[in-house]
């Protein structure tokens, strides 16, 4: 691919940022680890639970440099970078501890410092400087618009729009766009309801009835302070794809804005902290997709490729990190696993494994570290045995949110039920195919059905308070150990 000046002039930033970070390290080790999740997948609560979880010496069996005791003390330390917001850790942990709610989601890129003071395995006293870059995956799914021209961008997305179900809520959308033509006069409120009616088709397609993931670009699903600006006030138009627009068209003011949209949105965001990252999480509301059909699940399997092609991936050397930063290990995460009952978490990874099978085959071609897991950072539900007949049922008993409603009955918040999740398939080919149901809680392949896990309030700790012991997971330890056990030699 031909790289144009500006390309070059792009490289060499980024080669002078990496060269400041690594300046930095050598004195005090760092690591930038990004998590990032589609709408939804947990990503407030993921850090909340870590950052507590190690700060007050959470129960961590697989994570070894916890469990053998050579981590003194993990701490919080001053915002790194003055021009990003701080990740709010306090308020989110008592929203999650005093008030068992779980905290609203960011919609915006956030940080926070955790230095964790350790023993290496040879005796001498060091410290690790985390810091946690936290960003919406939506952002990360705009980063191929960067190689894209519009004519394509508006091409695929089009083509995206008119398969189901995607087409069945793009019907005003669609309708619209009819009525534009596209080498016509360049007009504002032809412009403006274009690009409303095209964002509430994104935004219709995030809803639990269709779980679509694949929904760039991300900002249009929050603006953030660019709500109303020009650079977030386009949309796909029906153009050839080596056509060149007349002058002062509505073509030319959509392929404006789309390239704004690029120098504005999408270059800061992969310059200024994206391409510094060194380890990734990726986590995955895998559960709401399956239950919202295969079409949800292959619209997943293909946002996390998207997202995966985004890292520039390979194994870190020295040449690397000076010049040409790179991510060594990536973790993609189911996350809650408290949903199922225990028999289920392997199976809940061999779904995700394989919704990213073989974009996982490119990064460890390259030389990078790529694993999968099932986790709940914060477990809201215990598991329990229930007689139902002569049959003794594997469920999980928790306290579903108020409102929810299962079988007729809607809960206030303060019951506690025992539910039976059911058994995820273990025919993965047939469940992508729609084949094979959730038994217990999905219709067959033919029926339309819309069945939903209870969603359990944050569980209630011992003494309720946010400086007394770390809140219960599943397998956050074996997550740590992953991405940072080998740092803590």
């Amino acid at each position: 691919m031909a790289f144009s000046f500006s390309d070059l002039i792009e490289e060499a930033r980024l080669s002078a940022q990496a060269l400041k970070d690594y300046s930095e390290s050598i004195f005090s080790p760092t690591i930038r680890l990004g998590v990032t999740g589609l709408s939804r997948a947990g990503k407030t609560v993921f850090i909340t639970a870590l950052v507590h979880g190690l700060s007050r010496g959470g129960r961590f069996p697989i994570f070894e440099s916890l469990s053998t005791g050579r981590i003194a003390k993990a701490r919080l330390a001053p915002q790194p970078d003055d021009a990003v917001p701080r990740f709010a850790y306090e308020n989110f942990l008592a929203t999650l501890i005093e008030q068992r709610q779980w905290p609203h989601s960011t919609v915006d890129i956030s940080e926070l410092r955790l230095v964790i003071d350790y023993q290496r395995k040879n005796g001498a006293e060091r410290s690790l400087t985390l810091d946690i870059v936290d960003y919406p995956g939506e952002w990360l799914l705009d980063l191929p618009l960067l190689t894209k021209s519009y004519e394509k961008w508006a091409s695929e997305s089009l083509a995206l729009s008119r398969q189901d179900p995607r087409r069945r809520v793009a019907r005003e959308f669609h309708a619209h766009l009819a009525t534009l033509d596209p080498n016509g006069r360049e007009n504002e409120q032809e412009t403006l309801v274009a690009a409303r009616l095209f964002t509430k088709y994104l935004r219709d397609c995030r809803d639990e009835q269709f779980a679509m993931s694949l929904l760039p670009p991300g900002r249009f699903l929050m603006p953030g302070n660019l709500a109303g600006s020009p650079a977030l006030t386009f949309a796909p138009l029906d153009v050839p794809l080596d056509g060149t627009p007349p002058d002062r068209s509505l073509w030319a003011m959509m392929r404006r804005r789309y390239e704004a949209y690029k120098d504005v949105v999408v270059r800061p965001f992969f310059r200024d902290h994206f391409a510094r990252l060194d380890r990734q999480i990726v986590l995955a509301d895998a559960l709401s997709a399956f239950n919202a059909g295969p079409e949800a699940l292959q619209d997943l399997e293909a946002a996390l490729a998207g997202i995966l092609d985004c890292f520039r991936v390979g194994r870190s050397t020295l040449i690397s990190s000076v010049f040409r930063p790179r991510i060594d290990k990536i973790l993609f995460a189911a996350t809650k696993a408290d949903h199922l009952h225990h028999s289920s978490h392997d199976r809940l990874e061999a779904i995700l494994r394989r919704l990213v099978e073989r974009a996982v085959a490119r990064a460890e071609y390259s030389g990078a570290k790529v694993d999968v897991v099932a986790l709940a950072a914060v477990r809201a539900t215990r598991e329990a045995q229930v007689q139902r007949g002569r049959d003794r049922l594997p469920s999980i008993v928790g306290t579903p949110i108020a409102g929810e409603m299962a079988e007729g009955e809607v809960f206030d918040g303060e019951t506690e039920v025992a539910t039976f999740p059911g058994d995820l398939p273990t025919d993965l080919q047939g469940l992508f195919k729609g084949e094979e149901t959730f038994r217990g809680l999905a219709a067959g392949p033919h029926q339309e059905a819309d069945f939903r896990f209870l969603r359990f309030r944050p569980p209630r700790l011992a003494t309720g308070d946010p400086e007394g012991p770390a809140l219960p997971h599943i397998r956050l330890d074996r997550t740590l150990q992953f991405l940072i056990g080998d740092k803590l030699q």
